[in-house]
């Protein structure tokens, strides 16, 4: 998840089952324990206003089926939605169990995994007191396909739900404000009282999974505003959108027709919670380094790199930071379209020039900015294996090459000579979010860039709205900076999703790529492989093949921090959604 794909399956066999084991035992020692940590919620107090701070000015989505950021995916998870299952709101290893939620179980699979159903529990209700019904879910798992006016969210739905495809491959179903192919959609997802039936277009033995996101949650028909329904969603969990400005605050009250009866994973601890945008970089981390705002909670999962040091090496703050190994892969997607950086010496040139160690040092060193990687897979991903090449080349230099860059850049001179004039004459652009770090690091990687003969130029891009942007091909440029976590333990939910049209994140656009073909091929052989040990060595050429192809840039396998002030309580760790377990929190008194 970021911020998902092609016409093959993603199985999830007993041997997947033993990949799950295998990645949260990887995770137990990766990842510390949380300094702060209560361990239980045990001492929670009732009452008290939650704040979360964040320069951003928004958060990207509010709409459910829009909603695909890791983090706001947790925050939302939390607080407003309710989904079919969930993982298991504990730190630690524990917390990648999933746990049944507005359904009586985590999912029931038939047919070979070729079918699902979930029943719902009975009591549960919207925000305007009124029941929730089988039809509701159906309904929102239908908005997914109306992708003219729901963008940004995961596809898994689009991809798997058993609903013939056009011939370009473009599913005949175009969503319920359409309602073409309505009748198609209507036998796929059906309703027999509290029931939900999915049928899929082929095994997905882990398809479950896929119930625990936003994406699969239910929308009540008569609420909806199409994409107006983005600025105010309803709830089923255990807080409702108060209101909610743009540049200025997110507010939540108790919603009082959830009932703690039918939920076994939220908490609704503070009287409110309020996130407040668009909070300078220096006056948020003022906010923590002085413990101003005493029940306040960092949602920007760090500080400006002058101020890590002075928080983390200060005793007083021990109780009140955490510093985590991520789930997320961060790196740089190059656009290889036509007219943009479809020439693989280029994006070598910018691979082997790129300042790594001034970018790790200017945001305050490996124990905070993470260490450089070798592949889009992280570690915590069972298929993870290192790659040979990139980061392992000898030419490969963290402080950057640029005689060897410049070499290739020479030789793109008579490979692509068009995309040499271009990024010799007007330069290459790259999108990124808008901070002052970045704007630092603009400056490391343009001078980096100059020093091989290239040019660069800069998308700076606000933060709230900086995924919704570049997912636009319209509007993204020739490199943009991206981070990406599994959405569930298995390369399945990496390697299609970022590298296959359509796949939810191809922020390549590399399916006109003379490498595409092939590689298509490959990671539908691999979706459909129910082998585990075969799938996995599968993946694992698949990644090979990506780093290979230069499809990204140096991989960073990251780390978070998180911020509190010391009225917050309750603060533990959620490995899965890589974030806080922000039903946890509450006000001390």
């Amino acid at each position: 998840m970021s911020s998902n794909s092609g016409n093959a399956s993603r199985k999830r066999t007993p041997l997947v089952a033993a990949g799950v084991v295998i990645v949260v035992a990887i995770a137990a020692i990766l990842y510390g324990t949380l300094s702060g940590g209560s361990g239980s919620t045990g001492g929670a107090q009732n009452g008290g206003q939650l704040v979360y701070v964040t320069n951003a000015s928004q958060l990207n989505h509010l709409d459910p089926q829009r909603v695909y950021t890791g983090q706001d995916i947790a925050f939302l998870n939390s607080y407003v939605f309710r989904s079919l299952a969930s993982y298991k709101p504990v730190p630690g290893q524990d917390g990648f169990q999933l746990v049944p939620d507005l359904a009586t179980d985590i999912g029931t699979a038939s047919d070979g995994g070729k079918t699902w159903k979930w029943t719902l529990k009975d009591g549960i209700k919207w925000q305007d007191g009124s029941a929730l019904t089988c039809d509701d879910v159906k309904y929102g798992i239908s908005r997914a396909f109306a992708t003219d006016i729901i963008t940004d969210g995961p596809s898994y739905a689009i991809q798997d739900i058993d609903i013939p495809t056009d011939a370009k491959g473009n599913s005949m179903y175009l969503g319920p404000y359409k309602k073409t192919g309505q009748d198609l959609y209507d036998k796929a997802v059906s309703c027999n009282g509290n029931t939900l039936t999915v049928h899929l277009n082929k095994p997905v033995g882990d398809f479950n999974y896929f119930g625990t996101y936003p994406a699969m949650s239910p929308v009540k028909q008569s609420a909806d505003t199409g994409a107006k329904y983005d600025n105010g969603p309803w709830a089923l969990g255990p807080y409702k959108i108060s209101s909610y400005k743009i540049g200025s605050q997110l507010e939540l009250v108790r919603n009082p027709n959830w009932d703690p009866a039918t939920d076994t994973i939220r908490h609704n601890f503070p009287d409110s919670i309020v996130m407040r945008f668009g909070v300078a970089e220096a006056a948020r981390d003022q906010i923590f380094l002085t413990d101003s705002v005493k029940n306040a909670v960092n949602y920007d999962q760090g500080l400006l790199p002058q101020n890590l040091d002075a928080f983390y090496n200060d005793a007083k703050n021990a109780t009140r930071g955490n510093n985590e190994n991520s789930p997320y892969t961060r790196y740089y997607a190059y656009n290889v379209s036509a007219g943009h950086l479809d020439c693989v010496d280029i994006r070598k040139a910018i691979f082997f020039a790129w300042p790594i160690q001034g970018l790790i040092d200017l945001s305050g060193g490996e124990k905070y900015y993470g260490k450089v990687g070798d592949s889009p897979l992280d570690p915590l991903v069972p298929d993870y294996a290192p790659t040979t090449g990139n980061t392992h080349d000898t030419n490969f230099m963290k402080a950057g090459n640029p005689t060897y860059a410049k070499s290739l850049v020479e030789k793109a001179k008579t490979d692509c000579a068009s995309t040499y004039a271009r990024v010799t004459t007007k330069g290459f652009s790259i999108d990124i979010s808008d901070t002052a770090t970045h704007r630092k690091a603009a400056a490391l990687i343009k001078s980096a860039m100059e020093g091989t003969g290239m040019k660069v130029n800069f998308n700076f891009i606000q933060p709230g709205v900086y995924y919704s942007t570049v997912q636009d091909p319209t509007k993204q440029g020739d490199m943009s900076a991206a981070g990406w976590a599994a959405d569930w333990a298995n390369a399945s939910t990496v390697i299609p999703d970022l590298f296959i049209k359509n796949g939810g994140f191809d922020l390549d656009q590399n399916w006109n790529d003379p490498a595409y073909a092939d590689f298509a091929k490959k990671v539908a052989a691999a979706q459909a492989e129910t082998d585990r040990t075969k799938q996995m060595s599968m993946w694992r050429e698949l990644a090979q093949f990506v780093m290979d192809q230069y499809w990204i840039s140096v991989p960073i396998f990251n780390l978070d921090q998180y911020q509190w002030g010391s009225q917050v309580g309750g603060v533990e760790y959620w490995l899965p959604q890589g974030s806080l377990i922000f039903t946890n929190l509450y006000v001390k008194k």
